[in-house]
């Protein structure tokens, strides 16, 4: 891959990271995402599951929605889908369907990942559209984030134990 593509993918996942900094002040799992045509941004999204109460509510999908209103259609061809975790199988299903073109992700999901990981539905060839994908640009600042923010909630969890125990 060339040093131009590096570059933009990197600075458009730091915009991702920008996004999950957002889910986590909101107390939601710390994700985020930004879809990209023509050198544009042209939507963001972030974790809203906790907030909306939805099992949908992932930073993927609400950027599709956001996306697909910005380019006045359901097909996001020409478009490249930046994530700071590994979508998951909802995700994966709704970038098939969406038609996006290309999707780069930071953090592996060892536990739901659906483009690589575990799986990758992005490449099945049973589907009418795949698309290549790109995992680990800063990576290490994605999972760190995720590490973070999980490592927060166990000892808040602790704490609160210890507490009700006295």
């Amino acid at each position: 891959m060339d040093t131009i593509k590096e570059q933009e993918d990197i600075y458009y996942m730091r915009e991702a990271i920008i996004e999950a900094k957002k889910a986590e002040e909101l107390g939601e799992v710390p994700i985020g995402a930004v879809i990209v045509k023509n050198g544009d941004v042209i939507a963001r999204g972030h974790n809203h599951r906790e907030k909306n109460q939805s099992a949908t509510a992932h930073a993927e999908l609400l950027a599709i929605e956001e996306a697909c209103r910005a380019v006045g259609s359901w097909r996001l061809e020409s478009c490249t889908l930046y994530v700071t975790l590994e979508p998951c199988p909802m995700c994966a299903g709704a970038i098939v369907q969406s038609r996006i073109d290309r999707v780069v992700y930071g953090a592996l999901d060892s536990k739901a990942g659906c483009c690589g990981t575990l799986m990758n539905l992005l490449d099945e060839p049973r589907f009418n559209h795949r698309c290549p994908v790109k995992s680990g640009v800063l990576a290490e600042e994605t999972g760190h984030l995720l590490t973070a923010f999980f490592q927060k909630i166990r000892v808040a969890k602790k704490n609160n134990r210890i507490s009700s125990e006295r």
